[in-house]
């Protein structure tokens, strides 16, 4: 497949090329789960999901098992116990706490108001979950390090030394199952232990007809095998390019090709599709005369599934060049499971994506909205921050502006059977997005992003909104130090986004200029500042223990998965502990980005101050 996405990109007038890395993976060989209860009943969990005859792609005969990505081999039989959410230590250390194995699961309780409990049919009939459905995934430690675990920091070629792996995958043995096959293991824990409602936390009883106890079950235990393989293996990126007439500013647009299972409609291949058709429409606008201001580089990464390999690992190798040259990463993942728009990106981009979406023709049933944007305002009307889970994080962490685009389904949608063999040809054109008008539309509005950073004279950003939005970060963090009773000393990182602030106004008032003017210096230097000024963001050494996440802005959350966090290196210093003294460094740490970053925005005289005071009595 990345032969011929690089075929079709040439076919379409880009240079092409297939870029190889060899990295780390391992894949199931065989694995087995089963139960043997106190009056010596035994079950044993088929770990399938079901063949429809409505659905092709559910019989293929080479689909991929149900396993986890990096998960590790062992068989173990264990005295039953549930546990739903797991603090941070066991996740990271599970055999120091106890755990030997872990079974996870899709609860119906997560899927809102369309289930069977609610009077829908299941899929392939209706939009609820089907009950054989399974989640696959990557259980790598992404909050820590994503990309190769073997080759931190550098790119996984043949002969790259490997390093030691324990520190970012697991040492225990984990299987994904079903709800259906959930049912008979959360059943023998009834009446064993604490209950759900007595446990009295969010989201612990789940949408099963069962009380969620904690156990032990006396007499019963659970028993795991799961045999994986290593392999030191090939992944290949496909690459195309469009050389823009200023070589020293690149616009990146990616998307990973590769799936857990063999249909993989949403994920990835809404997003692939879309890509195609963003090449084919750029290939078009060539051939009437049109060449863009800014080179365009599209990718179509592979291994993202197991950790955002491909993305990680490409810009490893090339990070000098994409430092030196790239004003933005535009990253479409699943482009749509579902009818609503979603938006998340760095602040500067804001504007752009929200002026886009205005140019979008769309509209849903019964909405009022002629356009992206109207829906998107109604239904969701948030631009998020980026954490992790997709192949913009390389990106981020390396100082470059990115946003994620897609669409999603809401609480009345159907059900999107995330990494299962559901997620296919037949639930998309008959639950996902009937008549693909929401794949047009993200396309569309990638399409408009692209081209405006690509053409635009003036890089299109809007500066002045990145102090806005760390002004809000900055209450959220006085917030938690009031609730974790640590006071910092914050005085300095307020002035320094008041800094931010003045430069980014002045850089816009130059932009102004440049365009009326069209001086080739001035719109120059606008545009490698509006490039730049990210970079200093990224802090050397990283956030405490886990180096790869450099930005102080925003970083996913080190126990939230894929979700972020703002001015992490001080929030997770009260979170985890409330260390004040690693809370303050980390706020002086934070102050000197700013500071650094409103320098590289403009160059005015009282960034010749040396000392904090002297920029206040020349900012104040």
């Amino acid at each position: 497949m990345a032969q011929w996405t690089a075929d079709k990109w040439a076919e379409y007038g880009l240079e092409s090329s297939v870029v190889p890395y060899t990295v780390y993976l391992n894949y199931p060989e065989s694995h087995s789960l089963s139960l043997s209860l106190a009056n010596g009943t035994e079950w044993k969990a088929s770990l399938e999901e079901a063949v429809l005859p409505e659905d092709d792609t559910s019989s293929y005969p080479n689909r991929i098992p149900t396993f986890h990505g990096y998960s590790a081999s062992g068989e173990w039989n264990w005295e039953l116990n549930l546990r739903v959410k797991l603090p941070l230590p066991v996740m990271v250390a599970p055999l120091d706490y106890g755990m030997i194995g872990c079974v996870i699961f899709t609860d119906p309780g997560d899927d809102g108001n369309v289930t069977e409990a609610n009077g829908y049919a299941a899929y392939p009939h209706g939009p609820a979950r089907n009950p054989t459905s399974v989640q696959r995934g990557s259980v790598q430690f992404l909050s820590t390090y994503p990309g190769d675990p073997t080759t931190p920091g550098y790119p996984s070629k043949p002969d790259s030394p490997r390093q030691d792996k324990s520190s970012v995958v697991p040492k225990i043995p984990s299987l994904p199952i079903s709800w259906l096959e959930a049912v008979p293991i959360l059943a023998a824990l009834d009446g064993h232990g604490v209950s759900g409602e007595e446990v009295g936390r969010p989201k612990w009883v789940g949408g099963l007809n069962v009380t969620y106890s904690t156990g032990p079950a006396p007499g019963t235990k659970l028993s795991l095998k799961n045999v994986m393989s290593d392999a030191i293996t090939p992944i290949w990126n496909a690459v195309g390019i469009i050389n823009g007439t200023s070589p020293d500013e690149v616009v990146v647009i990616g998307n990973h090709r590769d799936a857990w299972i063999v249909g993989g409609a949403a994920d990835p291949n809404s997003g692939s599709a879309v890509m195609i058709e963003l090449a084919k429409a750029f290939g078009e606008l060539q051939k009437i005369g049109w060449k863009p201001k800014r080179t365009i580089v599209l990718c179509s990464w592979d291994a993202e599934e197991y950790g955002l390999l491909g993305s990680v690992e490409w810009v490893e190798e090339y990070l000098p060049w994409l430092k030196a040259t790239t004003v933005a990463y535009l990253n479409v993942d699943i482009a749509t499971s579902g009818p609503l728009p979603s938006f998340d990106a760095t602040p500067q981009l804001h504007e752009l994506g929200m002026d886009s979406m205005k140019k979008v023709p769309y509209s849903l049933k019964g909405s009022q909205g002629t356009s992206l944007y109207d829906v998107w305002k109604v239904v969701n009307g948030e631009i998020g921050v980026l954490g992790s889970g997709s192949d913009y994080t390389a990106f981020v962490h390396n100082g470059i502006a990115s946003a994620d685009i897609g669409a999603f389904g809401g609480p009345s949608d159907a059900i999107y059977h995330y990494h299962s063999n559901f997620d296919s040809y037949h639930w998309m054109v008959n639950f996902g997005d009937p008549g693909f008008k929401t794949h047009l539309a993200v396309g569309q509005f990638l399409g408009l992003m692209a081209y405006h950073l690509a053409s635009d004279k003036v890089v299109p950003f809007d500066i002045t909104n990145y102090p806005k939005q760390m002004n809000i970060y900055l209450d959220n963090l006085k917030a938690l130090a009031k609730e974790s009773n640590v006071k910092l000393k914050l005085s300095k990182l307020e002035f320094s986004i008041k800094a931010f602030s003045k430069a980014a106004r002045l850089l816009t008032a130059a932009k102004k200029v440049a365009r009326l003017t069209n001086d080739k210096r001035l719109l120059n230097m606008v545009n490698h500042k509006q490039r730049d000024f990210e970079r200093a963001f990224v802090g050397q050494g990283g956030l405490p223990n886990r180096e790869f996440y450099k930005h102080v802005i925003f970083a996913p959350g080190l126990d939230t998965g894929y979700a972020p966090t703002t001015f992490p290196g001080v929030t997770e210093a009260l979170q985890f502990g409330g260390n004040q003294e690693l809370a303050q460094e980390w706020v002086d740490k934070t102050t000197k980005a700013i500071f650094a970053a409103a320098k590289i925005l403009t160059p005015i005289k009282w960034y010749e101050c040396e000392s904090f005071d002297c920029m206040y009595n020349q900012i104040a």
